[in-house]
């Protein structure tokens, strides 16, 4: 009996034509990446399944090494895009040695993907103040009792840690711990790409040397 393939094979011909779809060139009348982005975060928002807000975020090591992991954008603006984590995890620890990082951002359901590529920098506390706050309580009683990428003995040593720090706050406030904060990457470069059949796909970059240069922008070949 022949097992199904888990990886599928390159489209055929047919499937390129019955997912074939031509759009109005919107792609590449832009003159600055913020709002395009927006635009294609509000279309996945109404066909993602879940998430659309999820990104891969790719950081370096201190031996150079790459490492990637998925995480939530939780604010964007002209200023940058912003995510939040533990600092002493290891993408915090990598973030403190290394100020920069990339994002992709892959939307299946509406067949598109952004790419960024920028310098890292904290937010602010009265940001990560508000942020946290703004968090199910169970969730800011977590960030307390999680050790972040640090080995974990057990599941149950995690469920006593979350217990202990729900009996410390008890009905009060839970404030954001000291170690617990938020991230802005100022982009220097944004790419749009749209599928288009034959793996001949729209691609757009836009590129500036720091923040407060102006963007260009050029199209890529596929």
């Amino acid at each position: 009996m022949s097992k199904e393939p888990l990886i599928p094979p390159s489209p055929s011909e047919k499937t390129y034509q019955d997912t074939a779809h031509d759009e109005p060139g919107e792609l590449f009348a832009r003159q600055e990446p913020f709002a395009l982005f927006a635009d294609w975060l509000a279309m996945a928002g109404k066909k993602e399944p879940n998430d659309p807000n999820a990104m891969c975020l790719a950081t370096v090591d201190a031996d150079g090494l790459p490492d990637a992991r998925m995480v939530l954008l939780k604010d964007f603006d002209e200023a940058g895009f912003v995510f939040y984590t533990n600092t002493h995890s290891a993408k915090g620890v990598e973030l403190s040695a290394t100020p920069k990082a990339a994002m992709v951002f892959h939307w299946k359901s509406i067949r598109r993907q952004v790419r960024i590529r920028g310098e890292v920098l904290p937010v602010s506390e009265a940001e990560a103040d508000a942020y946290f706050a703004s968090r199910a309580r169970d969730s800011r009683i977590g960030a307390w009792a999680s050790k972040q990428s640090q080995e974990l003995e057990s599941r149950f040593a995690l469920e006593k840690r979350v217990a202990k720090k729900a009996a410390k706050f008890g009905l009060g406030k839970v404030p954001r711990p000291p170690f617990w904060s938020g991230y802005r990457l100022s982009p220097t470069q944004v790419e749009f790409w749209r599928d288009r059949p034959f793996r001949l796909h729209d691609r757009l970059v836009f590129l500036r040397e720091n923040a407060a240069a102006h963007w260009t922008n050029a199209r890529l070949y596929p």
